[in-house]
């Protein structure tokens, strides 16, 4: 559990599943980006699934390529553009071969895609996976294809996703789609469309097949989780419009928190991600409520600065996160919190960079993801506003933000030293194969010793002994 700047020259994850003895052809499914991103991938390859395409990793015997694009920065996208290029070389060598393009690029890139740079056969933006046949079929016929048709309705409830590459033992279920949120420097209203809901009984079930199926714990998924609003349908902006019986009988994210607690009290339940100005403290109570929701909340802030706040359009201020963080650890006093930072934005003074850095002083997160500010078409930041932060500037300040999360990683993971924490076992570490890894309920990363009898998805009592900056040491209690 560390500080992450995240590598966005980072090849995509591909992953395979059990092949069906009947089907013939091969999917090559590589993503990108956020978790979203990789639980779409299991929707997509559930409904090729059933269209005679089993998964593969070996690009090589592909009958087709997918990616699963990330839009959110520059370096992402460039990541993907060298990807297709590799592909289309590919291609030369095994002309019946289709390659396309899923996700945030697909519907920010189209045309420059399919027509332009000629680098795929296929654009499908993330409401249109359901018309993946159809367009495969247009392929099939020579022609190009393309849909990027954003929905107000598409949740795909009813799909059940294949389980791409995991343990076993932790999984994702996607509850929302979409954001309303309209932050200047971000893509996302504008590739993923408007925010809706999902059914909480399609959730509730897929949670519950989740336990019987042997997992251990779930994280419920969406850009924006605490903004999740069933009354029937429809995006949550049409939420005054709905009949005085909808409104009454209406599930929040607090109350749908608590269902899934209840409906499957065995597994571990964590939510990603949140936005400050929608978590409500019942959020908090539940969790204080139910033994099974973990004490850990990703509440990005992106800045310190009030003034940065009002020009990212975050519809907080410093004082109301703060705010909301101290009530939360007075309610869940053994909480913890991550964080996103964005460095550099536009017009960012060096006072408004000291009052991030001093925000995160007080709230002492345990870890974050931190970025220096990239422009990105499209956006209402890029409309309107100037890119005017040096880059050495950027690189400076996002250096300090790095080594001040650095400090305060080695004072929260020290915090847990000399204490009991239980344990879910992910997988075998990747420094000591003697050794498992797992994560406590603050999402802390934890090894220690094997002992015979263990195995993946046990919840152990560990005492922790000592850390380092991202990783708790322990041993299993006697």
């Amino acid at each position: 559990m560390q500080e992450k700047y995240i590598d966005e020259t980072k090849q995509g994850e591909a992953f395979a599943i059990a092949e069906r003895p009947e089907n013939s052809k091969k999917l090559f499914l590589e993503s990108y980006g956020c978790q979203m991103n990789f639980s779409d991938s299991e929707i997509v390859a559930s409904i090729l699934n059933e269209q005679g395409y089993n998964t593969t990793v070996k690009v090589e015997e592909a009958d087709l390529i997918l990616l699963n694009t990330c839009s959110i920065r520059e370096k992402a996208e460039q990541t993907v553009r060298m990807r297709l290029s590799q592909f289309k070389n590919l291609k030369k060598e095994r002309p019946n071969m289709t390659v396309g393009v899923l996700g945030c690029m697909a519907e920010r890139l189209k045309t420059k895609f399919l027509e332009e740079e000629q680098l795929v056969d296929l654009v499908v933006g993330p409401d249109a996976y359901r018309d993946l046949p159809n367009l495969l079929k247009e392929t099939e016929d020579g022609r190009d294809a393309i849909n990027v048709i954003l929905s107000k309705e598409e949740t795909y409830a009813d799909i059940n996703p294949v389980r791409l590459g995991g343990n076993g033992v932790t999984a994702f279920v996607t509850i929302t789609r979409g954001c309303d949120n309209m932050c200047t420097f971000c893509v996302v209203p504008f590739t993923r469309g408007r925010e809706r809901s999902r059914d909480p009984h399609s959730i509730l079930e897929e949670c519950k097949d989740l336990w019987n199926s042997g997992y251990k714990e779930i994280t419920l998924l969406g850009q924006n989780v605490d903004s999740y609003l069933w009354y029937g349908g429809g995006p949550k902006k049409d939420f005054a419009k709905a009949s005085e019986m909808q409104k009454a009988t209406a599930v929040n994210f607090a109350q749908l928190l608590d269902l899934v607690a209840k409906a499957v009290p065995e597994i571990r339940i964590r939510f990603s991600t949140s936005n400050p100005q929608d978590m409500s403290l019942d959020v908090f109570r539940m969790m204080a409520k139910h033994d099974n929701i973990c004490k850990y909340v990703h509440l990005p802030v992106q800045s310190g600065s009030n003034n940065m706040l009002e020009a990212m359009n975050r519809q907080h201020t410093r004082e109301e996160y703060l705010d909301l963080i101290r009530k939360a650890k007075e309610i869940v006093p053994e909480v913890a919190f991550s964080q996103d930072m964005i460095v550099g934005f536009c017009n960012e003074s060096e006072e408004d960079h000291q009052d991030t850095l001093s925000l995160m002083k007080e709230v002492e997160y345990d870890y974050g993801y931190m970025f220096a500010y990239s422009e990105r078409p499209g956006t209402p930041a890029h409309k309107k506003m100037e890119d005017n932060i040096p880059a050495d500037v950027k690189q400076r300040r996002l250096a300090e933000v790095i080594a001040l999360q650095g400090e305060l990683s080695r004072q929260r993971m020290k915090s847990y030293v000399g204490r009991m924490h239980q344990i879910l076992i992910e997988g075998t570490s990747k420094k000591n194969e003697n050794q498992w890894k797992g994560r406590n309920s603050q999402n802390a990363v934890c090894v220690f010793d094997k002992f015979e009898g263990q195995k993946i998805g046990d919840i152990v009592d560990v005492f922790v002994y000592d850390n380092t900056q991202g990783t708790l040491l322990g041993k299993i209690a006697e």
